[in-house]
């Protein structure tokens, strides 16, 4: 399979795609005292146990689906390597889709898969296409979810334009490894039309 690299900078123009900086809390709590809306209408998407994926599915009215934005071997942020204890510029496949609801982006996410996981059952992860990925995660039992942390995106929203203000994520890790996803709210979901 070629290797497959993206320029995350291309699509910071436009609106709904581009994951936003963000500042992590590793407590709603904490986050809630930056910034009162976490304890607003947002707070259900915020806490969801579980698959993130099947509580928007149970949102819907009548369709969901995932779109891949881009995806393929990329360096993390050095926020990301960090909180993932590799190496700083070293590899990993990185992945962002549009989680959509009844045909509108209602999330955007990104997944930080080092090289480390993507062994033995782990390669499946360079394939998904629009499979969601919970459904891979949630579907084995080698996979465990750590705590979720809050986050605060940082960009300036600009007029007219829905871009995410805040922002989940946790570890998922197996015995050999683990990997970070961040799903980062767009306003639709939880204020309404």
């Amino acid at each position: 399979m070629p290797l497959r690299a993206f320029d995350i900078e291309s699509f910071a123009d436009r609106p709904g795609t581009a994951i936003p900086p963000t500042n992590w809390y590793s407590s709603f709590a904490a986050a809630g005292l930056r910034n009162p809306e976490v304890h607003g209408p947002a707070s259900y998407w915020l806490k969801v146990e579980g698959s993130f994926t099947r509580a928007l599915q149970k949102q819907c009215e009548s369709s969901f689906h995932v779109e891949v934005q881009r995806e393929g071997f990329a360096t993390p942020t050095l926020e990301e390597a960090r909180r993932l204890g590799i190496p700083f510029r070293q590899l990993a496949w990185i992945r962002e889709v549009r989680l959509c609801g009844d045909g509108e982006p209602w999330v955007l996410a990104r997944t930080v898969i080092p090289l480390a996981c993507l062994k033995g059952e782990g390669r499946r992860l360079l394939n998904l296409g629009s499979k969601p990925l919970g459904a891979f995660l949630f579907g084995s039992r080698d996979w465990q979810r750590g705590p979720l942390e809050t986050g605060l995106c940082t960009a300036p929203s600009r007029a007219g334009q829905s871009e995410p203000e805040l922002a989940r994520r946790s570890l998922f890790s197996n015995k050999q490894s683990a990997l970070l996803v961040g799903e980062y709210l767009l306003p639709v979901l939880y204020r309404g039309n």
